[in-house]
Formats: C-alpha cells, sequence, structure tokens
C-alpha cells in the first residue's frame, strides 16, 4: 500500500481524537464512534461520487445538457465546441480516488471495530 494513504488515515484518526477532545464534555467511546461515522460519511460520499462519475454515470447527462444550451443560445459562438469538451468521467483523479476509496473502508473497518468493542463490554 502507499505510505501515503496510510499517513492521512494516521492523521484523520488524529483529528478524530483531537475533535473528541476538544468538542465532547466527556471522552467517551461513543462520542470517538460518533465522530468516526461523520469522518467514515464524508469520505464515503467523496468515493462514491468519484465511482459514479468515473463510471460514466453523468456523461450521457453533461452531453446533453451541453447540447441543450448550443441550440437554445440566442448567439451563436463558432469557436465554442461542446462536442470537444472533455466529459466528468475523463475528470476523475485516479490518485485521489484511490485515496478516498482506502480512507472509506478503512474508516468503514475502524468502526466496525470500535462498535464491537464498545457492545462487548455493554
Amino acid at each position: 500500500m502507499d505510505k501515503k494513504n496510510w499517513f492521512i488515515l494516521i492523521l484523520n484518526i488524529s483529528i478524530i481524537f483531537i475533535m473528541v477532545y476538544f468538542r465532547a464534555s466527556i471522552f467517551s467511546l461513543v462520542q470517538i464512534l460518533n465522530m468516526t461515522f461523520y469522518f467514515l460519511l464524508i469520505y464515503s460520499v467523496i468515493f462514491l461520487l468519484m465511482y459514479t462519475m468515473k463510471g460514466g454515470f453523468y456523461d450521457g447527462v453533461t452531453f446533453g445538457f451541453r447540447r441543450f444550451r448550443s441550440v437554445m443560445s440566442k448567439q451563436q459562438d463558432y469557436l465554442d465546441e461542446w462536442k470537444e469538451k472533455p466529459l466528468p468521467s475523463s475528470k476523475v483523479s485516479q490518485r485521489i480516488y484511490k485515496i478516498a476509496r482506502f480512507q472509506s473502508i478503512a474508516l468503514f473497518i475502524l468502526l466496525i471495530v470500535l462498535v464491537l468493542i464498545y457492545y462487548s463490554y455493554q
């Protein structure tokens, strides 16, 4: 695995603990679970959005809106090549996609472990 992914994971976990320490009135496992879930939610939304973009889900809609705009535009701009513009699937950064995927999976595993620890001591 990439060292950058692990560094970002350690950084995320550190930020989680710092935020729980300063924001929560009581430093508890429930607060850590909640903050971990929030981080997981953010990374999961980013990952899933990039996954659907990478798969070409939004390409047809984008192309349709560009074509509609060019047809309905009152002033014709012949320099604006709407057919040649890159589609959203070609704009997805593979580096950011891999980081978001790794962080989502790692934080999900961490959340599962924390939930198991929480319910084992209840």
